[in-house]
């Protein structure tokens, strides 16, 4: 039986160096030097593992830049040639009155935004006045070789859906379709404004557009709808990203099926993140996008979860030959939560890190 132990990983890594040019070569639908890993985020007792942290010593956003410095570390002991992470505290002010903190929240917690007088009265925040200088202080505990890929407080639908609610935005949509418009741009236009305040920085490599488009069937707007008011904004992003010389990644859960021609051609982002396997297993995705779009990660958590170890392991090892890692790089389908087995994860990446 293989050693799917954090021990081994740290020793498989040590001598293994970040070059974040493997993951560019992997956006640009080309093969890397070596295999290669992407992930969104990990879970933080798993960074802590990673990052060889005092027993016991796990940390959280709210410690600010040792958190940061303690993410590095672990994304780097882990094997991978970058990290993500959020540029400042900027979001969207929602209201939160009697709704209860769990795991997962309804699409139709909040209403903040339902009419114009609500719109009217809500203040909409400056993401300048919310950075602090995070990357320039966090630059100088870069290893050698590794980049940023910065990543946005959710993108433009999943910040209308928690202005609104899902619900009351199905509505507007048929009722008041300005008032979508305007609350879609306000929106957009301050993610936007929050990339552009930081994509020119050399130690960012990529951008991450993270915006939940869909369900397991199609996408929760009309395809007619997300072309009006949710594509043009991320066409906007990506581009401020390539012009910045940058690739620009899409993280997207939810059947894309009908918008990914727009997600190709028109929007042009460079990789796309999140598959499940209900709804298209990443072995179909690869052969349908290889060539178009970059295929990060893509192994579905829920088979991570409950797949015996080894499988996970082989499958893992199977989708890095099959694509031989041309416009590939390993990982699983969304994430790491708390959830997935620590064991489950190293056995994934370990079929990335094995001669």
């Amino acid at each position: 039986m293989r050693d799917y132990t954090v021990e081994n990983v740290l020793k498989l890594t040590a001598n293994r160096k970040p070059n974040f040019d493997n993951l560019l070569a992997v956006l640009n639908k080309k093969t890397p030097a070596r295999p290669t890993l992407f992930e969104f985020f990990l879970n933080d007792p798993l960074e802590a593992k990673l990052a060889q942290a005092d027993a016991g010593k796990v940390l959280s956003p709210p410690d600010g830049d040792v958190y940061y410095q303690q993410k590095i570390k672990a994304f780097r002991n882990a094997g991978y040639d970058y990290v993500t992470l959020d540029a400042s505290t900027f979001g969207f002010k929602i209201e939160e009155e009697g709704r209860e903190r769990k795991a997962s929240v309804s699409a139709n917690h909040s209403s903040t935004i339902v009419d114009w007088d609500t719109f009217n009265s809500y203040e909409w925040e400056n993401p300048c006045d919310y950075y602090d200088g995070r990357l320039e202080r966090l630059k100088k505990h870069l290893p050698d070789g590794m980049k940023f890929i910065v990543f946005g407080n959710g993108g433009v639908l999943e910040n209308v859906l928690r202005l609104t609610g899902f619900d009351n935005l199905c509505y507007m949509t048929i009722d008041e379709p300005e008032l979508v418009q305007a609350i879609a741009d306000n929106v957009g236009q301050r993610l936007y404004d929050y990339y552009e305040q930081i994509v020119d920085y050399d130690c960012v490599g990529a951008i991450i557009s993270n915006d939940d488009w869909g369900f397991n069937t199609q996408t929760m707007l009309s395809t007619e709808d997300m072309r009006k008011y949710i594509i043009p904004w991320h066409k906007k992003i990506a581009a401020l990203a390539h012009k910045a010389g940058k690739p620009a990644i899409l993280h997207s859960c939810g059947n894309l099926e009908f918008v990914y021609d727009d997600i190709i051609n028109d929007i042009k982002f460079d990789g796309k993140h999140s598959y499940e396997d209900k709804i298209e297993p990443v072995e179909q995705a690869y052969d349908k996008l290889k060539g178009k779009l970059a295929v990060l990660g893509g192994i579905d958590v829920d088979f991570v979860c409950r797949a015996p170890i080894d499988d996970v392991f082989e499958r893992s090892l199977a989708m890095a030959k099959k694509t031989n890692c041309e416009g590939f790089a390993l990982g699983t389908g969304n994430s790491v939560p708390y959830y997935v087995p620590d064991e489950k994860y190293l056995a994934m990446i370990l079929a990335a890190l094995v001669e």
